[in-house]
């Protein structure tokens, strides 16, 4: 079944916010709004039609210079999040 959902980054990177759509754990599409566009959209083609879980293990942790985070590191962050709500409310 597939499921929209929007995730606001945190702490800010570019992206002010990152909308995805899910069927069961398959990703269906991914949008960033704001952000570097032609890296996004390369990202967002990239991750589509993979489970969430794999992208998660390559995406965590990328760092954007100095920055804690980046704007993958935010989609697997939100990824994340999308699988523990999913778990406390299964």
């Amino acid at each position: 079944m597939k499921q929209a959902y929007t995730f606001t980054p945190s702490p800010m990177v570019c992206s002010r916010r990152i909308t995805l759509e899910l069927d069961g754990d398959v990703i269906e599409s991914v949008e960033f709004f704001g952000g570097c566009p032609g890296n996004l959209t390369g990202i967002s083609r990239l991750v589509k039609g993979r489970k969430a879980g794999e992208v998660i293990a390559l995406l965590e942790g990328v760092h954007c210079g100095p920055k804690p985070t980046s704007c993958p590191d935010q989609l697997a962050s939100a990824l994340k999040e999308i699988l523990k709500k999913r778990e406390t409310s299964a």
